[in-house]
């Protein structure tokens, strides 16, 4: 039984592993997200290109959303939509936590 829970925790390890690697290699470029402008604009469903690019850029959602220059986008009503229909989680809820992080 030991050798199965050993080996059942050696995946788990590889595979969270793998995810933060991943997370990681993620470089923030806004221009990712292009496949996102008809549906922020036009309040047009989301393409799948789009939803795939906002998975890949979610680590960077809070870094535009603290940008002056995207915030009015990243905070716009039909980007909440979008982000709740491709599944990704609004930057705004990471913010106040961040905030209390860095205060003390």
């Amino acid at each position: 039984m030991k050798k199965g829970t050993s080996f059942v925790a050696m995946i788990f390890l590889v595979l969270f592993l793998s995810e933060l690697l991943v997370t990681e290699a993620v470089t923030c470029n806004v221009m990712e997200l292009i496949p996102c402008v008809t549906a922020i604009m036009t309040s047009q469903p989301p393409s799948t290109s789009c939803c795939a690019k906002l998975k890949e850029q979610k680590s960077c959602l809070l870094t535009y959303l603290m940008n002056p220059n995207y915030k009015p986008y990243v905070k716009s009503p039909n980007a909440k939509i979008i982000l709740k229909t491709c599944g990704v989680p609004d930057p705004d809820c990471c913010k106040g936590s961040i905030k209390k992080v860095h205060r003390g």
